[in-house]
């Protein structure tokens, strides 16, 4: 399993669908943080991502032009394109969320 910094990865809870952006990738791990809080991050190897049933959302990062600014610098690396650029292949712009690949089976098993 090939995993780049900036790919977001999502899951299926008994809920809803969470979505994780990939911060950072080592040799032996990988950073992922939730996209709804930021604050949460955890490490995590590429099979156990992989076991844990986590599917790639989209290869396009995920970028929150709404976010308050930190005053701290930032650590990650800056998007090397406008956040507002659509992208036709994924059909939106990297400040729209992705659309999870997963359909919401709770939904559709409630109607």
């Amino acid at each position: 399993m090939d995993i780049h910094t900036g790919e977001i990865y999502g899951k299926q809870t008994s809920s809803r669908f969470v979505m994780y952006s990939v911060l950072k990738v080592n040799k032996g791990s990988i950073t992922l943080q939730n996209i709804d809080n930021p604050l949460s991050l955890f490490e995590t190897t590429a099979d156990k991502l992989q076991s844990s049933g986590y599917v790639r959302v989209s290869q396009t990062p995920y970028i929150d032009i709404n976010a308050a600014k930190s005053r701290r610098r930032m650590t990650t690396r800056k998007p090397n394109r406008c956040p507002h650029t659509v992208d036709f292949i994924e059909d939106r712009a990297d400040s729209q969320r992705p659309h999870p690949i997963i359909p919401d089976l709770f939904s559709e098993a409630s109607s």
